[in-house]
């Protein structure tokens, strides 16, 4: 899961979804989480809970990197599964800041701020797989699996 660049480096890949998951949708974005790392990826994401926590928690789980974007001006917040968080101070206005981030963004399940990041991504060409997630039609590529998830990011979501 490495990009070609004048050197080497790992895919970063943006994982957004929902403040408030847990059972299954948590599993399958700790799932991703996981396979992002397994592929050398860096995960990326808003550094708070639910879907963010668990992709975190999956990526540091198989010994890789998470990254979370925080709305806050300080780190209180902040899950326990994160590498390193990057307090922005931003409130909302951090999600640019998330999909900016990443080469590629995952969205798992979400209501309207995975709504808006998966606006921003699309605005600032990144592309998009959802994984039980908004269906915006053509703009975005529909998995059904963390497997395919995956897949589809690691080939640029084409």
């Amino acid at each position: 899961m490495y990009q070609e660049t004048n050197a080497i480096r790992p895919l970063y890949v943006a994982v957004v979804g929902a403040g408030d998951a847990s059972g299954t949708l948590y599993e399958k974005a700790r799932e991703v989480g996981r396979l992002v790392a397994g592929r050398g990826g860096v995960v990326v994401c808003g550094g708070l809970f639910g879907v963010m926590e668990a992709a975190a928690r999956g990526a540091t789980e198989a010994g890789g990197t998470a990254i979370g974007i925080l709305p806050d001006e300080d780190r209180g917040r902040a899950n326990h599964y994160l590498s390193y968080s990057v307090a922005t101070g931003m409130g909302q206005a951090r999600n640019l800041a998330v999909v900016c981030s990443g080469d590629v963004v995952i969205a798992v399940g979400g209501e309207y701020g995975t709504l808006s990041e998966i606006g921003l991504a699309l605005k600032v060409g990144r592309p998009v797989v959802a994984l039980e997630s908004w269906d915006v039609g053509e703009h975005v590529v529909l998995a059904t699996s963390p497997e395919e998830a995956v897949e589809k990011a690691s080939e640029g979501a084409g």
